[in-house]
């Protein structure tokens, strides 16, 4: 079926043979977004609670901890250049070539944090360090999702796009997971221990990870459609391209991705609020968000199953209203130190309505375009679009001072509704045919 898709009278025969494999490109997908949110994770804890003690002076705590998360968010400058510039390899020559650059970046950047030197040692220089390595980190990642979106989405058979695409983001979600069991045990060990050498071995074990998704991405064919696309005319800067034909739906991408400050604003801000405002212990609070993230791996696929039957934008509706109220109640009930609440609120936002998000917006980015600058057009816009999001965590610190946690859930919120404005502008591409996509109706 998925050959007969394919086949057209003008396609050449290498191109007939060259078969999906929707399972591999699922599997390379999951581990490159796995090793890619295990550092994520690492970079968002150790930026609320360690590297604000490690990193900068202890003259003014506030001001360190701002600047910690600060570097945190640097990383999403870099992402719109990482995304650029590999989108183009990815277009030009081939979605698998552009992700093993891009696996290979992260990995080494991730496991030479760990093997930094600190403030106290080398001063400043110290924190240039972090801050650079933390840029390769971001460069890496503006091309990782697209790349791995754009290439399972073209593996997939037709009807099951949404499934299988979800594997990029259920790999984040094991990341994620496997971050906070790696964390916790170094997170109870006496401070002194932890603040010496225990922090440093989770990002050295980012080694291990980078090897097994390497080893897995060497054994994976290129896309049907780029190989099909290698006999036409390839656009020699699908950047302009892309702008020149699809601007809206670059721009669309752009707004709809402020939707994902909630992920931020919990897997992040919430941890350094619980942990410098309430007596909750910080091991409680990544438990919290490992018990969510290991529920959102059955709950990721099931939502890009349901954008498969019901279609992309009432999947991402549902997820946006949930998002909303959810995230009221949880910095509610981390005020009051209800921990009751802080398990059932993070596991209902973060394993439930977010996942909608997602389940669904792996498959829903890369269908708005053609596939010439199909990788060109999701990473320009996804990763413009989170310069908000990795800066959110030191913007909710920043309105927390001035104002309350009240109104940083209306930060919040605001941009969950951007994003759905966003989203209502789009069209429906759940049960649009793949060579179909991204062209004038």
């Amino acid at each position: 079926m998925t050959e007969q898709l394919l086949r057209t009278p003008e396609a050449p025969s290498s191109v007939i043979e060259h078969k999906q494999n929707p399972k591999k490109a699922a599997l390379a997908s999951f581990l490159g977004s796995t090793l890619e949110y295990y550092d994520f994770v690492l970079f968002g804890t150790a930026s609320a609670i360690i590297f604000n003690k490690l990193f900068f002076s202890g003259d003014n705590p506030a001001l360190a901890t701002i600047g910690s998360l600060m570097t945190f968010g640097v990383a999403y400058v870099a992402r719109p250049l990482g995304g650029i510039v590999m989108s183009h390899v990815g277009d030009r020559l081939g979605r698998k070539k552009a992700l093993m650059i891009t696996l290979v970046l992260m990995g080494t950047a991730s496991t030479a944090i760990g093997l930094l030197p600190t403030y106290n040692q080398a001063g400043v220089f110290a924190t240039v360090l972090l801050l650079l390595c933390r840029i390769v980190q971001g460069f890496s990642a503006g091309a990782e999702s697209a790349g791995a979106s754009t290439l399972t989405m073209e593996h997939s058979p037709e009807g099951q796009r949404g499934f299988f695409t979800s594997s990029v983001m259920l790999g984040c979600s094991a990341g994620n997971v496997l971050a906070s069991i790696v964390l916790v045990p170094f997170m109870m060990l006496p401070e002194s221990t932890m603040m010496s050498w225990g922090w440093r071995v989770p990002f050295i074990l980012s080694a291990l990870v980078l090897a097994i998704a390497y080893w897995v991405r060497t054994h994976l064919e290129e896309t049907p459609v780029f190989e099909a696309e290698e006999e036409e005319e390839i656009h020699s800067v699908p950047a302009i391209a892309v702008l020149k034909h699809q601007p809206l739906d670059v721009a669309r991408v752009f707004f709809v991705t402020f939707y994902s400050v909630v992920q931020s604003t919990f897997m992040v801000y919430a941890l350094s609020y619980a942990t410098d405002h309430t007596s909750i212990p910080r091991s409680t609070m990544l438990i919290v968000n490992a018990l969510a993230m290991a529920i959102s791996m059955l709950t990721i696929p099931l939502a890009g199953l349901v954008s498969d039957r019901v279609g992309r934008k009432p999947t991402l509706f549902f997820g946006a209203v949930g998002c909303i109220i959810t995230t009221y109640f949880y910095f509610d009930a981390i005020t009051n130190e209800n921990l009751f609440l802080v398990f059932a609120l993070c596991i209902l936002n973060q394993g439930f309505f977010y996942s909608c998000w997602n389940g669904t917006w792996c498959v829903f980015f890369p269908e708005m375009f053609q596939q010439q600058y199909r990788y060109t057009g999701m990473a320009m816009g996804n990763q413009l679009g989170l310069l908000l999001t990795g800066f959110g965590p030191a913007i909710c610190a920043a309105i927390y001072n001035a104002y309350g946690w009240h109104e940083v859930v209306y930060f919040v919120a605001g941009c969950i509704l951007v994003g759905c404005v966003a989203i209502a502008s789009a069209r429906e591409t759940a049960f649009t045919k793949l060579e179909d996509l991204g062209k004038k109706r």
